[in-house]
């Protein structure tokens, strides 16, 4: 994230680089006030989020710009997916260390405005700042739901059934291959794959916002992403929720990738299901919707698997295909 360029100063560098990114939506005002301007058409509320990452912390240091700023964006998205919500705008403040070379920067505007095309969200504001420490990034992001539809981590009940979107572990297995650590089992195409799970992880806001619709709004119960890890975050809606979890490992979706390395080191288990990083959805919703669930998922081109149920108590339990509970060291990752 060096180079020997001059950076311009700070008005400049949002002329350049980050009022176009502005442009697309009438909120941010061309970034030339110092706040935004933001409605929503009748019948519909603002869900808000907001994500920090910190170089050598959240992503390695020498990242690619584009990468780092996308994957700034998409686990912000992943939050709006979590609650059913629709992206509208986003804010930026960014802390950018002096040998920061202004070429950095440009990428690193050009992979938002890459974002920003496919996800339907633009720019409304923000801050930018120098720092003699690490590079640091700070997005929130603002979605919109029909009132009343949000999805919420407080609303699972006893016997309903546990539902996870896509393939769990990738995550954590692409920052192995991120921080070049021996993986055995994958192939090199596997082995790239991972990787860009990792750094490019799919935020699944079709799927979000398909359930927070289902049924009216009441098939799905309680919903939340997979960013610190599978056990951890069905942990967050149990603890909301007042109520337990079971999954049955030998359910969990794997990917081939994962499924090899799994093969080469069973060992590897408790990581997949407690590392984070995979930017799934996982769900609980009452058995009679699970048909209905399952048909819109295959309508929607994302796959959701049944991995397990509420139960009674406070804790996620996860047990193998004898029955016998898996020895987890930790729940999932932890912000210190």
């Amino acid at each position: 994230m060096s180079g020997e360029a001059p950076r311009a100063g700070e008005f400049e560098l949002i002329r350049r680089y980050f009022a176009p990114l502005a442009a697309t939506h009438p909120a941010g005002l061309g970034l030339e006030d110092d706040a935004a301007v933001f409605s929503l058409p009748p019948g519909r509320e603002i869900v808000v989020t907001t994500d920090t990452m910190v170089e050598g912390v959240h992503y390695p240091v020498g990242e690619a710009a584009d990468f780092v700023a996308r994957k700034l964006l998409r686990v912000n998205l992943s939050d709006l997916a979590a609650m059913g919500a629709r992206p509208e705008v986003y804010f930026l403040n960014t802390a950018w260390p002096p040998g920061l070379d202004e070429n950095w920067i440009a990428a690193f505007a050009a992979g938002l405005a890459a974002d920003q095309e496919e996800f339907g969200i633009a720019l409304a504001g923000g801050d930018t700042v120098a720092t003699s420490g690490p590079a640091v990034f700070t997005l929130s992001a603002l979605g919109s739901v029909e009132a009343g539809r949000a999805l919420r981590r407080g609303g699972a009940a006893v016997g309903d059934l546990v539902y996870v979107s896509g393939t769990i572990g990738d995550g954590t297995l692409g920052l192995e291959v991120a921080l070049s650590r021996k993986l055995e089992g994958p192939s090199l195409r596997q082995l790239e794959e991972l990787h860009r799970r990792y750094r490019l992880p799919d935020p699944r806001l079709a799927l979000g916002a398909a359930l927070a619709s289902s049924g009216g709004g009441t098939d799905v119960h309680a919903a939340a992403d997979v960013s610190d890890g599978l056990v951890a975050d069905l942990g967050h809606i149990c603890a909301a929720s007042r109520a337990g979890a079971l999954i049955r490992a030998e359910a969990v979706p794997l990917s081939d990738a994962a499924r090899a390395a799994l093969a080469r080191n069973p060992s590897l288990l408790a990581r997949l299901v407690t590392g984070g990083d995979d930017y799934e959805l996982v769900f609980t919703l009452a058995p009679p919707a699970a048909e209905r669930i399952e048909a819109l998922a295959e309508r929607l081109g994302t796959p959701v698997t049944r991995i397990g149920e509420i139960v009674p108590g406070a804790a996620v339990s996860v047990v193998d295909g004898a029955g016998q509970e898996l020895p987890l060291a930790v729940a999932g990752y932890r912000h210190r």
